[in-house]
């Protein structure tokens, strides 16, 4: 049988693939220039990833497609005995031709104890290389990774590869009889009704919260299902996977109900969370400042407050002193009353956190301090960005939402000006709306920021898809209006042919630094026909002129003469000329230009 994503694939292949179950590659070799050949060929046709189990007799044991950019492991509960290896190297290719292992690969060997994890890239129909990590001794009450390669094809030492799997199993023992060793990611099936790029983004999550993807399912149907999303036909099916594949949690790609979680939690026999759930935790292992923290929780109770009724006995999961035995409707008053009383608190004290986040941003726009803010899709490098255009030293990570809390540092730009950049958190595809609200005040950084500089990941696959996400959530915040200026990120990994979108955007990759000192300049320029430093004197029967300047510009400063009111404010071109035309005046005799 082959597992993961068959889509499109014609039976021949198929069959043709399957033939690898009854092939004898011996075990003499840790790759099979045979194996190598067909993997590398497939591949290449599929556009896909391949992988294959093989035992340490040189026996295929399973084989597995997936998408270009990730592939779900399959048939796990092979690995019979947790006190030593699997028995079995993990052989997959990655398309592209990036030869080198990723952290999921590693974290994979890690917790499923494969005898090794081997990649091999492949492009334009050929290897471009082999890289292949092992158990090593424990560091830090962890086992370390041992690195192989990449190497050539043809260049693999095989023997010495093979001696590598024996002196892993024998650091595993050794490491177990010392103290032992616990998996401690949750093994978890993903399952979507909507698309295959929906569910590699699912993949990410799961993977950013810790846990492990052993398989994905597509489920297409016209409706979701209202008593279990996907039908109760199909979830009775994925029991069975549940139980063959020791799965511990199912993650729905949607937002579920009360009732549709705890009717799929009985047939599948195993926990189950939507999306904003694992998004929820995701956002709780990483709010640090207490704002977010407290912008956490509130989202939380948010999203469980409706469900109380339906999840029923896993009720009990929530904590704060809520019972085992299932809640009966009394019980369930009361603990709507706690729930609604602790959003009532946590609102109060986020209030007083915005006021002061209020004061500090008015002490800011008293002082014409110019704010530009980084918005984006998650992980499209807007803290990377910010540490290359400020030399700051902000948490950079390969992973979704590393940053929750706004971030501000001060950036030197030509001509002599300077600006406040904030790292704001980053924008996903169905967003929670909890999230959406609990992180308002934190979101306001981009909605008072005078220009927007709109980051996006110009390697991704699903780059258009990601910035459409983008500006939608811009418009739900009420900040599409906002001046933008587009960033197109990682530019050296990607694949330009023909124009980019949009036309005006910059090129850049801040990883690299390249196009760095052209977004500066860019954003100078658009600064400096952003707003005028201009010092007027307003007769005291223009009062209303007076009040124009308040409430469209920035007062820097104001003092009473007898010719009039002194005002030295902050205003953009047309509140500018506007308010010349208002006082009868020509614009070189206005006042001075910042």
């Amino acid at each position: 049988m082959i597992h993961g994503n068959l889509t499109g694939i014609r039976e021949s292949t198929l069959n043709e693939l399957e033939k690898l179950y009854d092939a004898e590659f011996g075990r003499e070799a840790f790759l099979p220039d045979r194996l190598l050949n067909i993997l590398v060929r497939y591949t290449d046709l599929l556009n896909r990833e391949m992988l294959v189990y093989l035992s340490r007799d040189g026996e295929v044991l399973e084989i597995a497609i997936g998408s270009i950019g990730s592939i779900a492991l399959p048939e796990l509960h092979l690995r019979r005995n947790i006190d030593r290896l699997s028995g079995f190297r993990c052989i997959h290719t990655h398309p592209g031709g990036d030869a080198r292992l990723s952290d999921v690969d590693l974290q994979a060997l890690r917790l499923l104890r494969f005898d090794s994890m081997c990649a091999v890239g492949v492009g334009e129909g050929r290897c471009t290389g082999i890289s292949a990590a092992f158990l090593g001794e424990v560091e830090y009450d962890n086992l370390s990774i041992v690195l192989k390669g990449p190497v050539k094809p043809g260049r693999i030492p095989q023997m010495l590869w093979m001696k590598e799997i024996e002196l892993a199993e024998e650091r595993v023992k050794k490491a177990i009889e010392k103290g032992g060793l616990v998996e401690e990611a949750e093994k978890v099936m993903l399952i979507s009704t909507d698309s295959e790029e929906s569910l590699d983004e699912l993949a990410s999550l799961a993977e950013t919260a810790g846990a492990m993807v052993i398989t994905r399912v597509i489920q297409n149907r016209q409706k979701p299902d209202s008593a279990t999303y996907i039908g109760s036909g199909k979830a009775e099916e994925l029991s069975l996977t549940c139980q063959a594949l020791e799965i511990d949690l199912a993650i729905l790609d949607d937002e579920l109900t009360g009732a549709q979680q705890k009717n799929l939690e009985n047939i599948l026999g195993v926990r189950v969370i939507d999306r904003t759930a694992l998004i929820l935790d995701i956002f709780a292992q990483r709010a640090q400042s207490a704002e977010g923290k407290l912008q956490v929780e509130l989202a939380q109770m948010k999203y469980r407050l409706p469900r109380l009724t339906g999840l029923g006995t896993s009720l009990s999961r929530l904590g704060g002193g809520i019972g085992t035995r299932g809640p009966g409707e009394t019980r369930l008053e009361v603990d709507r009353r706690r729930i609604r009383k602790r959003i009532d608190d946590l609102e109060g004290q986020l209030k007083e956190i915005k006021k002061q986040r209020d004061l500090r941003r008015a002490r800011r726009e008293k002082t014409g301090q110019t704010t530009v803010a980084l918005v984006g899709y998650t992980n499209a490098g807007k803290s990377t960005l910010l540490n290359a255009l400020s030399g700051a030293d902000v948490l950079v990570e390969d992973k979704l939402f590393a940053t929750l809390d706004p971030v501000m540092r001060n950036v030197d730009l030509p001509e002599n000006r300077s600006c406040l950049v904030v790292d704001t958190v980053g924008f996903i595809r169905k967003l929670p709306h909890q999230l959406v609200q609990a992180f308002r005040s934190t979101l306001e950084e981009a909605l008072y920021a005078d220009l927007l500089v709109v980051v996006s990941d110009l390697s991704s696959p699903h780059y258009a898809q990601q910035r459409a996400t983008v500006f939608e959530v811009l418009n739900d915040l009420g900040a599409s209006d906002k001046p933008i200026l587009e960033a197109l990120n990682k530019a050296d990994q990607a694949h330009i042919g023909g124009m980019i979108e949009p036309a005006d955007a910059i090129l850049i990759s801040a990883k690299q630094g390249a196009g760095l000192d052209k977004l500066k300049a860019e954003i100078s320029r658009r600064i400096a026909a952003m707003r005028h430093r201009a010092e007027l004197v307003i007769p005291y029967d223009k009062g209303g002129v007076l009040s124009l300047i308040h409430g469209k510009g920035q007062v820097v400063e104001e003092e009473y003469t007898a010719e009039g009111t002194r005002v030295v404010a902050l205003m953009d071109a047309a509140l500018y000329q506007r308010v010349l035309g208002m006082l009868g005046k020509r614009e070189q005799g206005a006042g001075s230009r910042e």
